[in-house]
C-alpha cells in the first residue's frame, strides 16, 4: 500500500541527536529510502533540514498513519521480503535506523542496500557499551535506554557490537566511508565499543 500525503494537521518537528548524526552525512536534495521508518519522523526531519525527497518502508499500520500524519510517503511491506520492487541504484541514500538488530535476514538487507543506493547509512545499539556488559556479568540480558525490552518480550534477534558490524561489512563487500558512536548527543571517540550506546555506519559497495 502506497500512500501519497495530502493536508493533514502536521505535528511539531522532533529534535534527536541521532536525527542530526544522520542528517550531517545526507547530501541537501537527495533522494532517500529510509527503511522501517517508523512513523516517519526521520524523514520528515530530512525533509525539513536537508530539503531531501524521501520514501519510507514501513509494515506496522499504526506507523504507516504515522507517516501520513508526518507528510511522508510510506510504502507498507516486510523489509524481510527483499527491496525487489526498487531498481538499482535508484536512491542516493538508503537508511536503516535502529532497525539492522530486529532483522533476520541481515546479510541480505546490507547487499539490497547496496543495490537500490549509492550509500548505505546504518545506525544500532551497540551491545558491546560497558553497561551491557556488566549487566551480563551479573547474569541479565541488558535493558537500557537503547535495549528498553526484556529477554521475553524484545524484538531485537541480531545484537552485535562495533567488531561485529565492521567484520560483516569486510566480509560481504560493503566499504565503510564513516562512523559516529554516540552517548546521547555526545560522540565518543575514545574506546567506542566500550564507552558508546549507538553506532551509525555509511557505507558504500566495495
Amino acid at each position: 500500500m502506497e500512500i501519497d500525503m495530502m493536508n493533514p494537521a502536521i505535528p511539531p518537528i522532533v529534535s534527536r541527536p541521532d536525527f542530526a548524526a544522520i542528517a550531517e552525512w545526507v547530501r541537501p536534495g537527495a533522494k532517500v529510502l529510509d527503511l522501517g521508518c517508523g512513523d516517519g519522523s526521520l524523514l520528515r526531519y530530512l525533509q525539513e533540514t536537508r530539503d531531501i525527497f524521501g520514501y519510507g518502508v514501513e509494515i506496522d499500520d499504526d506507523n504507516v498513519l504515522g507517516c501520513f500524519n508526518n507528510k511522508v510517503n510510506v510504502i507498507q511491506n516486510d523489509l524481510e521480503s527483499g527491496l525487489s520492487s526498487f531498481e538499482s541504484e535508484s536512491f542516493d541514500y538508503v537508511i536503516l535506523s535502529q532497525t539492522l538488530q530486529a532483522m533476520r535476514h541481515t546479510e541480505n538487507l546490507i547487499q539490497e542496500m547496496l543495490r537500490v543506493g549509492k550509500e548505505g547509512i546504518v545506525s544500532f545499539p551497540n551491545f558491546g557499551y560497558w553497561r551491557n556488559r556488566v549487566q551480563v556479568i551479573f547474569g541479565h540480558m541488558p535493558v537500557s535506554e537503547t535495549l528498553p525490552y526484556h529477554w521475553f518480550d524484545t524484538p531485537n534477534i541480531h545484537l552485535c557490537t562495533l567488531g561485529d558490524f565492521e567484520e560483516l561489512c569486510r566480509l560481504r563487500g560493503a566499504h565503510i566511508l564513516e562512523r559516529r558512536v554516540m552517548n546521547a548527543n555526545r560522540q565518543i571517540t575514545l574506546w567506542p565499543n566500550l564507552m558508546g550506546m549507538l553506532a551509525f555506519y555509511r557505507f558504500e559497495r566495495d
